[in-house]
């Protein structure tokens, strides 16, 4: 190299070392077509792709068993059972239950296959089509990471990650270790990208902000180290919500840039390691853990594994020699690869795609004013727009009604009925569905020309429990299209969303024993009522509006003005009308004097019982109470014949469950742990191992079937026995 050139070359890397050093590319890389096409095909070491192509296929296959539903695919399909089901286009119905697990393991096997890099294109393309095909056939199990998980399959079908620590590297040298284009890595790390910082700007809504939309997670174990020096409500608005909002934000910054990584993987892994702590999110959390990588240079894994003992080369992923040339890159003019440096076309295919690809998914989020049909309270179906837990929901009373389109006969149906979901009770098309679902169900039993009414209220961040769906509107003959809005959505009382910051003071003014539900309703409708005859003292109160309360067995009707307040009958029918010219705000207060009840002789009992343990207590016991003393033991309470004595000594099991695991030791928490999952593989393998004899040589003898399946059913008998654990508290009896 000449005098002249050195300076020229010196001259040119420092103009270009700051831009190189932040963003890896100049800003020249952007200025025509051409040198874009060359940036994003530019070669890039495979190593750092092909880890994750592993760690995804990985993911998936345990993922396939879990969530996706292959450990129980009977219970989820329930084949030939009156089910309604929620496609995201009628057409799609699922296949008879055997060769719906013959789909299932065909996405299986496409997920080892992307694991191992084996046929990687094949694997890719029966783990994607199956996976989209299931994911289309049920929208109430939609979600955020479900969705992610079908898009990354997507772009690994287009990428070349099968060209490092891969089946298909064995079998053929060209591909075994060679340099991937840079789009690979781009289209990976944008999507992760888009995850985080979308998912940031749903979370700038005004409830969570304000703290409204996970205030409960701050009683969580996890931040019991937080509670040490804030309080709970500075816990939820701080960490919480504060804490979830910058990380979302800042996560895909803090990933891209050199100096940040480290920072921002650190608290990447920490999130991602409490969410899988806090929800019962799958394998989502350890999918976002694998993406973490993928920032970081893409010869990482030859570094980190250069450090292993020599004894484990052969099993471990190259680390020399240095990638070889690829006619899937572009390679600058003086670049020594024998493969250069033209452009073609499926380069420029390539970088289109790339283009379109991310366009697409950064606008996606934002396309509700399309699918409008879809918007209820909240815009679209859930599960694409990274609104990642900004609204939550509680349903206070659910009545579906239907009238026979002949006689005019009135009935009233079990919310849920005929299907398994309850995601149906917020959103209008899957309302749709359900009632065209009932009206061809309802015939059946002597019910014609069915007319379905549904009467839902829900409260979304903590507002008032208010109608969603007009409940005048017939849903069977209702107008629905998915471009243009619901005609019989209710909307949300926003104006009244200042009055949570009341509710607080109201429910901090309460004693334990008090329950107290608030509800707004629209003028002209009403709310008919029912008090249990356990709810011995019940009343309604006004915050807002005007109301006419009227007593049905009664027939008395009574005019609330704000501020006043009328007792309600146990065990009778009640109807609240609205006659303001507004939205009207009342308040039910109640106490379950039943469970009040109960709750003083348990405490009469436990002390009852500490006093014979202590030797405190000089009176002899009745016989009736003699369990009291020996009466812990498992299944003793069978023989008890006093029924609170029997709860009592269930409930004193219960916990005493309860608090043995809580104590649990590492190596036992691991045992209850590994143990579940082997029941549940167990379960999926067998299951799936009598489906594809079914399908193989037929049906055996029913006799036969049904040993085959109980055998599969079986479970660790420590599970069985302590299956009433799900509830905690023990207070299903009451």
């Amino acid at each position: 190299m000449d005098k002249e050139t050195v300076p020229a070359a010196e001259r040119a890397v420092e103009t270009e070392s700051m831009m190189k050093r932040l963003f890896g590319f100049e800003k020249e890389d952007l200025s025509s077509w051409h040198r874009l096409v060359c940036l994003l095909n530019r070669p890039t070491d495979p190593a750092s792709l092909g880890i994750f192509r592993f760690l995804f296929g990985m993911i998936m296959a345990i993922d396939i068993t879990q969530e996706r539903g292959l450990s129980h695919l009977d219970y989820k399909y329930l084949d030939g059972a009156p089910v309604c089901r929620f496609p995201l286009f009628s057409f799609l119905q699922p296949l008879p239950l055997d060769y719906m697990y013959l789909v299932y393991v065909v996405m299986l096997f496409g997920a080892v296959g992307i694991m191992l890099g084996c046929f990687y294109r094949l694997s890719c393309l029966m783990f994607i089509s199956t996976y989209w095909y299931i994911f289309f056939l049920d929208k109430t199990a939609w979600n955020n990471h479900s969705y992610l998980y079908g898009l990354i399959g997507f772009q690994l079908t287009f990428m070349d990650a099968n060209r490092y620590w891969s089946i298909d590297g064995l079998r053929n040298p060209q591909k075994k270790n060679s340099q991937v284009p840079l789009w690979n890595y781009t289209l990976l790390r944008f999507q992760i990208f888009i995850v985080y910082f979308i998912a940031g700007i749903k979370k700038l809504d005004a409830d969570w902000v304000e703290g409204y939309s996970m205030s409960y997670l701050a009683h969580h174990w996890l931040f019991d180290p937080f509670r040490m020096i804030l309080p709970n409500e500075m816990v939820s608005l701080l960490v919480v919500h504060g804490g979830g909002l910058c990380l979302d934000l800042s996560a895909g910054y803090l990933l891209f840039f050199d100096a940040t990584r480290p920072f921002g993987i650190f608290f990447v892994s920490y999130f991602h390691c409490m969410n899988s702590q806090l929800f019962s999110i799958g394998m989502f959390a350890y999918t976002m853990l694998a993406t973490s990588p993928l920032f970081c240079y893409p010869d990482w894994p030859r570094h980190f594994f250069a450090r292993f003992p020599e004894i484990l080369r052969p099993v471990l992923p190259l680390t020399s020699p240095p990638p070889q040339p690829s006619t899937s890159c572009v390679y600058p003019d003086l670049s020594p690869a024998p493969k250069a440096s033209k452009t073609r076309f499926k380069h420029k295919l390539a970088t289109l795609f790339t283009i379109l690809y991310l366009a697409e998914q950064f606008f996606l989020p934002y396309s509700h004013f399309i699918t409008q049909g879809y918007n209820n309270w909240t815009n679209g179906l859930y599960g694409y727009s990274w609104d990642m837990m900004v609204h939550s929901r509680s349903h206070q009373h659910v009545k579906i009604t239907y009238k026979d389109g002949k006689t005019g006969d009135v009935g009233y149906l079990n919310p849920g009925v005929f299907t398994q979901s309850r995601r149906w009770k917020d959103h209008g098309d899957m309302l749709k569905q359900y009632a065209t679902c009932l009206s061809r169900h309802l015939p059946h039993y002597n019910i014609s020309d069915p007319e379905i009414y549904f009467d839902i209220w829900v409260s979304i961040n903590e507002r008032f429990q208010q109608r969603i769906f007009d409940p005048r509107v017939n849903i069977v003959k209702a107008d629905w299209s998915p471009f243009r809005p619901n005609p019989w959505l209710m909307p949300l009382l926003v104006d009244l969303s200042p009055w949570r910051t009341k509710f607080q003071e109201i429910e901090g003014s309460l004693d334990n024993q008090t329950e107290i539900v608030f509800i707004a309703d629209f003028p002209g409708l009403l709310l008919e009522n029912y008090v249990s005859e356990d709810l011995g003292n019940t009343s309604v109160q006004v915050l807002q509006g005007q109301l006419n309360v009227e007593i049905v067995d009664e027939k008395k009707n009574y005019t609330l003005q704000p501020g006043e307040q009328k007792q309600l009958p146990a065990g009778a029918y009640h109807k609240v009308y609205t006659v303001s010219e507004g939205p009207s705000c009342y308040m039910y207060i109640y106490v379950n004097t039943t469970e009040a009840a109960l709750q003083r002789n348990f405490t009469k009992l436990f002390e009852l019982q500490e006093r014979v343990r202590n030797g405190t207590e000089t009176e002899p016991l009745p016989p009736e109470l003699q369990s009291l003393i020996t009466g812990e033991n498992e299944g003793s309470e069978a023989n008890v014949m006093d029924p609170v004595v029997q709860l009592f000594l269930r409930r004193q099991r219960r916990m005493k469950e309860v608090k043995k695991r809580r104590e649990a030791n590492v190596c036992e928490r691991l045992n209850r742990f590994t143990v579940k999952k082997y029941y549940m593989l167990r379960r999926a393998f067998l299951m799936t191992a009598i489906a594809m004899r079914n399908l193989a040589v037929g049906l055996p003898p029913l006799e036969q079937l049904t040993r085959e399946v109980a055998f599969a059913n079986m479970k660790e008998p420590e599970t069985e026995a302590s299956q009433d654990l799900k509830d905690e508290v023990g207070h299903d009896e009451l």
